[in-house]
């Protein structure tokens, strides 16, 4: 099978793009963990900031939903400061 000489231009500029924008997703990982590293030399904890970056990206709605289902699953699971609160005064 051979492509047509516009085709093989279309291709190569195809091409081309990605590898440039693979190179620029490179190096902005490498930014990405300089500032990271950043934060972390500065007493920042880097698995929050994360958690933070990722609940920032949500809607508001679906964060809130996010946050629901989670305390409910700490309290079923006696994970909760009202519930550690409540077995230190039962004891």
């Amino acid at each position: 099978m051979s492509l047509q000489s516009s085709a093989k231009d279309q291709l190569r500029t195809i091409v081309a793009r990605i590898e440039r924008l693979e190179e620029e997703k490179a190096a902005l990982s490498v930014d990405l963990r300089e500032v990271y590293a950043e934060a972390k030399g500065n007493g920042f904890d880097v698995k929050a900031l994360r958690t933070v970056i990722r609940l920032r990206k949500l809607d508001e709605t679906k964060r809130r939903e996010e946050e629901l289902i989670l305390d409910t699953y700490l309290h079923a699971l006696g994970m909760t400061q009202a519930d550690a609160d409540a077995e230190s005064e039962a004891a």
